[in-house]
């Protein structure tokens, strides 16, 4: 499980370990908060640009992500 501070999500690096449509290395560029807590967060593809609103939380886990650009 990936160690994830909220406060520092914003602008993070993230790889997938299953890359679709060559879209491996992905960067934060928006955090949706409720009182203190994330709600969700947006990603976009480096190499397309495409974006996706995502639950953070999915993140944390070490099978389908590494924190970086690896």
């Amino acid at each position: 499980m990936n160690q994830i501070n909220p406060k520092k999500l914003m602008f993070s690096k993230w790889t997938a370990l299953t890359p679709t449509q060559r879209e491996k290395h992905f960067i934060v560029t928006a955090v949706e908060y409720d009182t203190n807590s994330v709600v969700s967060c947006q990603l976009e593809a480096v190499l397309t640009g495409n974006e996706y609103m995502i639950d953070w939380k999915i993140l944390k886990d070490k099978t389908d992500w590494l924190m970086g650009w690896k």
